[in-house]
């Protein structure tokens, strides 16, 4: 009988060293630019209680919570007069950085500080059906801040987007909205309790159309009225002054129902705001006030984000918003924070897709100690271990082998540079160097790192 070959779950991906200096490459560019503005790193466990995870991220999202079998023989003592699930799953694989982050200031307020600045770069699950560019398992760069109700916290995060895609040398397009703006919308289409749905249904416009989004809003039973206004607020057009001064006439009356909405026009006074301090800030990247944007999910209450890239199609690489009172659900009220989280496996895939990462990434190594026999090997392992205390990364072929095997090596691997020292050189003390590239070659004193370094560099 053959034996199956082994395979991975679906959305997820095995990462080879290739990948794994890409993706580093990435994450170290993210945060670089975290610390600069002030963030530093913490970690939370892959795993939560189902109660920190459930009802956080709306309906549709608790639907795609995987969930933790209870470790042991979980189905015993089940009572069958109560839900299955809940007896036999009490912990599930963490959905976002963003609710931990939560769970993680309240559990530990007495240890920090206020405002309270930090970055995550972990996996998280998702339920989710596998495609192009979405994945089971993936990674997210998380920034956020809690404790202050500032706008320059959401510019600093739409200055980290600029700084970050700029360091990569991808463009995008910044899109902007606010969810008390959505919530305008509701108002003013007589339907103010069901934002949510609302909500959920201009959030896949880009994916289904607004004639589907109009279907689905029906479905939830806003009125025929109240869905030609929220189309006519979805087909306003033009410059952010021009989409605000349209907006701010409908939300104070001048729709269809009359209706005047106090919610719409503190999400626009805030959007005005933010959009000043972008303009100050002189942000390189294109930004705009994008009515369509909803995000999903429900704790989000001010500005929201999402960052598209312009030259290569895979939907949004960032997003994020502020969420004003997230850390109450765990007992600490009056919170507000505001965070963006970057999509690190779409931006790999679009940095492979525009071939801009550096082609120095394939370089793990720079000098190989080629080995002739026992005698050659000892005599290069000080000198090896001299130029890895000065930072060079060596390797030292670990067995005397036929040159060109070595060669073959080193070509595989990318190494720049080959040492092939012999009977000649051990009595000199010197070691040879060539470079692969040019062919350059030159001996130094085994001793002289100045001089090997320069030449290396």
């Amino acid at each position: 009988m053959a034996i199956q070959k082994p395979s991975i779950p679906k959305g997820t991906r095995d990462f080879g060293q290739k990948e794994m200096a890409r993706r580093n490459y990435i994450f170290d560019t993210i945060r670089s630019v975290f610390r600069t503005y002030g963030y530093q790193q913490i970690e939370t466990p892959a795993m939560e209680n189902l109660s920190t995870l459930l009802g956080k991220y709306g309906e549709e999202g608790d639907k795609l919570l995987f969930r933790i079998l209870n470790s042991g023989d979980a189905f015993a003592g089940i009572d069958p007069d109560k839900p299955v699930v809940p007896q036999i799953c009490e912990k599930g694989l963490r959905y976002d950085l963003t609710v931990p982050f939560a769970r993680y200031v309240v559990q530990h307020q007495s240890d920090i500080s206020f405002p309270f600045k930090r970055f995550q770069i972990q996996p998280v699950w998702r339920a989710d059906r596998p495609q192009k560019g979405r994945y089971r398992e993936f990674y997210q760069c998380d920034v956020d801040v809690i404790g202050s109700t500032s706008q320059v916290n959401e510019l600093e995060l739409v200055e980290m987007v600029d700084a970050v895609f700029g360091k990569l040398g991808v463009r995008v397009g910044i899109h902007i909205n606010n969810r008390k703006v959505l919530t305008g919308f509701a108002e003013i289409a007589g339907a103010p309790d069901k934002v949510v749905d609302i909500t959920v249904a201009i959030d896949k416009l880009d994916k289904i159309g607004l004639e589907k989004v109009k279907e689905e809003m029906a479905d939830k039973g806003i009125a025929a009225g109240g869905i030609a206004v929220i189309e006519q607020i979805l087909s306003l057009s033009g410059s952010f002054q021009e989409k605000l001064a349209a907006m701010r006439a409908l939300f104070e009356g001048g729709s269809a129902s009359g209706i005047c909405s106090e919610t719409g026009l503190k999400g626009l006074a805030e959007l005005e705001e933010l959009f000043g301090l972008i303009e100050t800030a002189l942000v390189q990247a294109p930004v705009e006030m994008d009515l369509s944007l909803a995000r999903g999910l429900n704790y989000y209450t001010g500005a929201i984000f999402e960052v598209k890239a312009l030259d290569w199609e895979i939907g949004s690489i960032c997003g994020g918003g502020r969420y004003d009172n997230l850390t109450g659900i765990f007992g600490l009220p009056g919170l507000s924070g505001v965070g963006i989280s970057f999509g690190a496996d779409r931006i790999y895939d679009v940095l492979v897709g525009l071939d801009l990462f550096p082609a120095s990434l394939a370089e793990s190594t720079t000098l190989l100690f080629a080995v002739m026999g026992a005698d050659e090997l000892r005599y290069v392992i000080p000198v090896a271990k001299a130029l890895r205390e000065q930072g060079v990364a060596v390797e030292v072929y670990p067995e005397p082998a036929k040159l060109k095997k070595q060669f073959d090596y080193a070509d595989k691997k990318n190494i720049p540079f080959i040492s092939i020292n012999g009977s000649t050189e051990m009595e000199a003390g010197t070691v040879n160097i060539k470079n692969l590239s040019s062919g350059e070659q030159k001996a130094f004193s085994a001793t002289d790192m100045a001089a090997i370094l320069a030449f290396l560099n």
